[in-house]
């Protein structure tokens, strides 16, 4: 691979990635196992460490995927709340403490925890009051869900303690009973069904109505006791602490010695796990001695003192009835396996994935065969082999369709690329697709507008493209099915706000193929209107950071069809962002080339947040962990006292705020 090729994977790695974690975090609805994404992730690392200058400030290598939300009030942690990283060998657990043995400075203590498969929350204790409830939101800050918090029945609203402040972490869930019951009410009001425990559990946290996250009857497992001022030395002993105060602790936890014991406590847990009553995805494994996991410290993502062995996902075998065919937003055709009903992690599975024509051919699937499926990470079902021992004789080899399952018209398949493609831009659901992404969160956010709304807009042929949206009237909303008066106007008043959307979000919302948030926003950054963009060469797009042929290829491609071409302009005349604001702009070139971390915290009016973005106003490139090629290190109050030692060990030059802001306001 040569660094173009390279620095081409990394981008479809981020955007990738990015994808999937919005999904998980956000959307509650993921569509990769946590093994898979951990390979994404692991293969990114990999090219940014033997290639650090493709490192990017805001690749999902140093950064927690972010679950905040509109509707709640996000508020900072006062402690990062990272993940953890995954694991799913002994040897990798063994490497993981040969890498802390190198590091303390005496043999530690290991506590072995169940693993939850739930939501994590951070609870908050003022003088013993439950005073705030944050979901882990990107590590730095989280949204305040206390009101739906205190309708759980097994957190405490007041423990007995003479300390000021502390932190108590802990997984909500909900039990495969509640989870069963709730799923079968949701298909009896045809709702759709929550595909898991976890995502109920996640999803029903963050509702605006605590009423009917009272009627889920979830629960939470409190594992994790921080505070500036308590004094007890070990993280094991910290649980006997939150167990006297009242808490809902884990019972099924161990204090271990050495590998072997570790290993002994997965081996059981991995058989004994379905008989518990909720779902566990793993065993957590972290060092008890507090001083210990203060001396280790942290990565930008993940404490150096804990890590994750997750379990190996479940299969079952069962036969192919049929194969049916999916269409996305770009005309993508997914092939999906229809099965003999089969239980599989608690469940049944009737369908799964069989991702595009070449992974059918690589595994030789025919219809009629006994296949074996699995739940990677316990969610998404797919196809990963055949049973060849129980293949009928005479089963002919499976023949992809030609043609459009939706709309008839004949397929293409580009050179070079697995997928099959409808490139009849008027079919259906691909309409209804790029609805649906356009008014998504990180695109316009407009609130009111889901599937279901969307489906009976399209049908009714009130819209067939995003500018459709804002020619709606009260009227047309009122003849839609559960829509009165109330829900038209708020519809129509989140329609009208998603007109301030700024134009990296924008031009992210219109759906060009592989241009991601990140794309979006350099591309608007680097051209500043839309104009520019739709008139740029293939040489000017190359040369913008994170843009490769493929990308260029694409954007081009995109702008030559008068069909989105015309979409922009009636989009204009609806009064949509096409250029970036004043405010937004670079206001200086005197940090260019300048790599630089900004850590901890800073006085009025310069807060860390205001800070960062100081440094990218004026041409840094902003990174979250100190490296060899760190330019400059602006230390606030109380800064990371890991970025603190390389830094010096590094030799990097470190400056405070005074210093920092005079190098920006200088002549």
């Amino acid at each position: 691979m040569n660094i173009d090729d390279v620095k081409k994977r990394a981008e479809q790695l981020r955007q990738e990635i990015q994808k999937h974690n919005y999904l998980y975090y956000v959307e509650n609805n993921p569509e990769i196992s946590d093994f898979e994404y951990d390979l994404l992730l692991a293969e990114l690392e990999s090219i940014e460490k033997q290639y650090p200058e493709l490192k990017t400030d805001d690749s999902p290598t140093q950064k927690v995927g972010s679950d905040l939300t509109r509707g709640f009030v996000s508020k900072k942690h006062p402690y990062p709340m990272l993940s953890l990283s995954n694991t799913y060998t002994i040897e990798e657990i063994q490497a993981f403490i040969n890498r802390i043995l190198k590091i303390v400075d005496r043999q530690p203590t290991f506590v072995c925890e169940l693993k939850f498969d739930g939501a994590s929350i951070s609870l908050h204790y003022r003088n013993g009051q439950l005073s705030e409830a944050l979901t882990r939101g990107d590590g730095e800050q989280g949204d305040d869900v206390l009101q739906n918090v205190l309708t759980i029945a097994n957190i405490p609203r007041q423990i007995n303690t003479n300390i000021d402040f502390i932190v108590v972490r802990g997984e909500i869930i909900m039990t495969r009973e509640t989870f069963n019951k709730l799923n079968q009410e949701r298909i009896e009001q045809n709702e759709s069904p929550f595909a898991n425990p976890r995502n109920a559990a996640a999803g029903t946290l963050k509702l605006l109505d605590p009423d009917i996250v009272a009627k889920r009857n979830l629960e939470c497992y409190l594992y994790y006791l921080l505070g500036d001022t308590i004094e007890i030395s070990t993280h094991f002993e910290r649980l006997k602490q939150l167990k006297h105060w009242g808490f809902n602790v884990p019972e099924w936890t161990k204090l271990c010695h050495n590998i072997d014991e570790i290993n002994h406590f997965i081996s059981y847990w991995d058989k004994e796990r379905t008989n518990l009553p909720f779902d566990i995805d793993g065993i957590v494994i972290k060092v008890n001695e507090i001083d210990l996991q203060e001396q280790l410290g942290f990565t930008a993502k993940n404490p150096r003192w804990a890590i994750a062995y997750k379990f190996k996902a479940e299969q079952a075998t069962t036969k192919i009835i049929s194969v049916s065919y999916q269409v996305g937003r770009t005309g993508i055709i997914t092939p999906v396996a229809n099965l003999e009903p089969v239980l599989l992690s608690g469940t049944i599975v009737k369908r799964a994935s069989l991702h595009n024509a070449d992974q059918i051919k690589l595994k030789d699937i025919r219809i009629g065969d006994y296949v074996i499926i699995e739940k990677g990470g316990e969610i998404i079902p797919k196809v990963v082999g055949v049973d060849l021992s129980k293949r009928p004789e005479h089963l002919a080899p499976f023949t992809f369709i030609t043609h459009c399952p939706e709309c008839h018209t004949p397929l293409i398949r580009n050179e070079g690329e697995a997928a099959h493609i409808c490139p009849n831009y008027y079919c259906p659901p691909q309409i209804k697709g790029r609805i649906e992404h356009f008014v998504s969160r990180k695109a316009m956010n407009i609130e009111g507008l889901g599937t279901e709304t969307i489906d009976e807009l399209v049908t009714k042929n009130l819209i067939n493209n995003p500018a459709d949206i804002y020619k709606l009237t009260k009227e047309q909303l009122i003849t839609l099915e559960h829509f009165a008066d109330k829900a038209a106007e708020n519809l129509l008043k989140s329609i009208e706000q998603s007109k301030n959307t700024p134009f990296p979000r924008v031009l992210f919302a219109l759906g060009i193929r592989y241009v991601g948030e990140t794309v979006a926003y350099k591309l608007a950054n680097s051209l500043k209107n839309i104009e520019r963009i739709i008139n740029a060469t293939f040489e000017e797009l190359i040369r913008i950071d994170e843009i490769g042929e493929k990308i260029a290829h694409s954007i081009i491609n995109y702008f030559q069809q008068s069909v989105h071409r015309m979409l922009i302009d009636e989009l204009k005349k609806a009064g949509l962002q096409f250029e970036m604001k004043n405010d937004a702009l670079p206001k200086s070139d005197k940090l260019k080339g300048m790599t630089i971390v900004v850590t901890g915290t800073f006085p009025h009016p310069y807060n860390r947040k205001k800070m960062e973005e100081l440094v990218v106003q004026h041409g840094g490139k902003l990174v979250k962990s100190v490296s060899k090629s760190t330019s400059l290190i602006v230390a606030g109050e109380k800064p990371g006292p890991d970025k603190m030692q390389l830094g010096q060990q590094f030799g990097i030059k470190i400056i405070h705020q005074d210093d920092f802001l005079s190098m920006i306001e200088s002549e």
